[in-house]
């Protein structure tokens, strides 16, 4: 799976725990897109999170 390229955000894994207490894994995934932005004047294709997308660190195309 893409990792955010600005923050490193990618997916994390645990247990799922059932009311029995059996364990079963689990992995959490983020919300990457595909999106292009500016970088310099010129147009770039990138993976980002909607939490970076959201706060302006960078500025879409």
């Amino acid at each position: 799976m893409a990792k955010c390229a600005m923050c490193g955000k990618g997916a994390h894994f645990g247990c799922n725990v059932s009311h029995s207490h059996r364990r079963t894994n689990k992995m959490w995934k983020a919300n990457i897109k595909k999106v292009k932005i500016n970088d310099h004047g010129t147009t770039k294709r990138i993976h980002i999170c909607t939490s970076c997308l959201r706060s302006g660190v960078v500025e879409r195309a």
